[in-house]
């Protein structure tokens, strides 16, 4: 395994504004780089960053995360929190006894507070899942490219995580395409810094080459066609 994963980017036509939200929602701290801004994930969390582009658009996102609650006092408090930091509540069509709570974030990406008692989540900490439209294939090709087991693996769903814990990455098939080209991306480092060789394994799992930024960063395309990048071997991270 050559590459990992140090976050995940969303495009925000307030990048700055968008990480304060999130740092303040998960009690993280902020570092602005020349890659964005950086939430960095650490104990197995999954890292967030906001570059400059075009604002999501709720109902037509990739990926939405989902946080957990130790009760439901925890739970009342992060919907509380996200709304007094700039969020608010999206209507996705959930069910009156659904009992999670959908919201949207300043830079228009859904995310949903999950209920307390949810033993899918149990133990991978605040920031639960990223779940991400995409094929059973996709979520294989990943398992290997970050080299973490599945943990789930049942008609079109897969999940995986990591063998330390934490946030589930998860793809299932969602009715409706999202938009393309995609406002949010996996970003990796190569492993051992050598870009070049963690691009070469990833293309030899069934990611396709798009072209090189030029920053050095390496834009490749996992099977299902959803871009992801490769940073250079001397970016920190």
């Amino acid at each position: 395994m050559r590459s990992r994963l140090l976050a995940v980017t969303f495009e925000a036509d307030d990048p700055a504004g968008a990480a304060g939200f999130w740092a303040g929602l998960l009690g993280r701290e902020v570092v602005e780089d020349a890659g964005g801004v950086l939430l960095p994930g650490g104990d197995a969390q999954l890292g967030l960053r906001f570059v400059p582009g075009r604002a999501g658009r709720l109902g037509a996102n990739r990926m939405h995360l989902h946080l957990t609650s130790a009760d439901l006092d925890d739970q009342r408090h992060t919907v509380d929190t996200a709304i007094g930091l700039g969020g608010r509540h999206v209507d996705v069509g959930q069910r009156p006894e659904e009992r999670h709570v959908v919201l949207g974030d300043p830079a228009g990406y859904e995310f949903c507070v999950i209920e307390p008692g949810d033993d899918y989540l149990a133990g991978c900490g605040p920031l639960g899942e990223l779940t991400c439209a995409g094929s059973r294939q996709v979520g294989r090709f990943w398992s290997e490219a970050l080299g973490w087991p599945l943990v789930w693996d049942q008609g079109e769903q897969t999940a995986i995580q990591s063998p330390r814990g934490g946030t589930k990455l998860a793809w299932d098939v969602w009715d409706g395409t999202p938009e393309v080209p995609n406002r949010q991306r996996f970003e990796l480092l190569p492993a051992d810094g050598d870009q070049r060789a963690a691009v070469d394994e990833l293309i030899s799992l069934g990611a396709a080459r798009l072209g090189v930024r030029d920053d050095g960063t390496v834009v490749l395309a996992d099977p299902d066609g959803t871009e992801f990048r490769v940073l250079s071997g001397d970016r920190p991270g």
